[in-house]
């Protein structure tokens, strides 16, 4: 099936961002809006505590879950926002590194952000989507 997701790339602006500046989904696409994928393991403790790559690749995890119960996969997501707990820049990028990974040459816009805390209890990421599919 063909991908409902367009992603659009600016040549007016810089190319040093490692995904496409905007994206669109016809109208006819269901919308599909996702809580924040967390780390947590099916008995709901955190995984991977004090590592935000492992906590990252869990988030990842977690979101292609609750992508496939809604009939999605990786590709159908449109756009994301990977918050951080943590005010070190290299934390961020280490967390986006394996969201960035994650998704491939499926580079959709994307907002990374520092978070003073998450609401899980050792939590250091967290992932949030929107995907569009046709049925």
């Amino acid at each position: 099936m063909t991908s409902a997701v367009t992603l659009i790339r600016s040549r007016s602006l810089s190319d040093v961002a490692e995904y496409a500046y905007a994206a669109t989904a016809p109208a006819d696409a269901r919308l599909i809006f996702l809580a924040g994928a967390c780390p947590l393991n099916a008995d709901g403790t955190t995984a991977a505590v004090g590592d935000y790559a492992g906590q990252a690749a869990k988030a990842v995890e977690n979101l292609r879950t609750a992508l496939a119960d809604a009939g999605a996969t990786i590709d159908d997501v449109i756009s994301t926002r990977v918050l951080v707990a943590s005010t070190s820049q290299a934390d961020l990028v280490t967390a986006w590194e394996v969201v960035r990974d994650a998704f491939g040459e499926h580079d959709v816009p994307s907002t990374l952000l520092g978070v003073t805390v998450l609401g899980y209890d050792d939590q250091l990421v967290e992932i949030e989507a929107v995907a569009a599919v046709r049925d």
